[in-house]
């Protein structure tokens, strides 16, 4: 093999074992150094996270203002697809998409006067606005991920997402997350 041949194919094994690094599950803050609301920690198993399947997770952040409706989210969705990253559109309130109240969706699926889902209920979780300023704590829980009937274009793969959080013009908060689907 000529030196150029081997360098090309060294190159190529670097290049691929750092991409599959970074493919795994992955978080951070995106937003401004002093934004309101960031995440501290956070983390999930397995990787690739199984659907339907147990889940792994534990969080914390904090917030140094009341987070209260309206509570907008700004969601970028991305699959890779031959090793290129496409931007998922917004279909029937999923992929990309904008919601211009996130405390009327948690409304929606956790109405008023009803106690949170576990563990969030154990814990002394919010799940619903507003939020008070302060620390919140997930310690390690387990979750089960039931069968979905997902669009084909959110089953197998892996993603980037990004969520900017934001009232009345002001970005609260910003985060992005790299994760892995596998669905049966």
């Amino acid at each position: 093999m000529d030196a150029s041949v081997t360098l090309a194919v060294t190159l190529s094994l670097v290049v691929a074992v750092a991409v599959s690094q970074i493919l795994g599950f992955d978080w951070k803050n995106c937003g401004q150094p002093d934004a309101p609301a960031v995440l501290k920690t956070l983390s999930v198993s397995p990787d690739p996270i199984t659907i339907p399947g147990d889940l792994k997770a534990s969080a914390s952040g904090s917030t140094s203002v009341e987070l209260a409706a309206p509570l907008a989210l700004n969601v970028t969705l991305e699959k890779e697809v031959a090793g290129f990253w496409v931007k998922i559109p917004c279909v029937e309130e999923l992929g990309s998409c904008h919601y211009q109240d996130v405390c009327d969706l948690l409304n929606q699926l956790i109405p008023p006067g009803q106690d949170c889902p576990e563990p969030l209920h154990t814990y002394g979780l919010p799940c619903r606005c507003p939020f008070k300023d302060g620390s919140y704590s997930l310690p390690q829980s387990d979750f089960y991920l039931p069968y979905m009937d997902l669009p084909y274009w959110l089953t197998n793969g892996n993603y980037r997402v990004q969520g900017v959080l934001g009232s009345q013009g002001k970005e609260l908060g910003c985060l992005k997350v790299a994760l892995s689907i596998h669905s049966d």
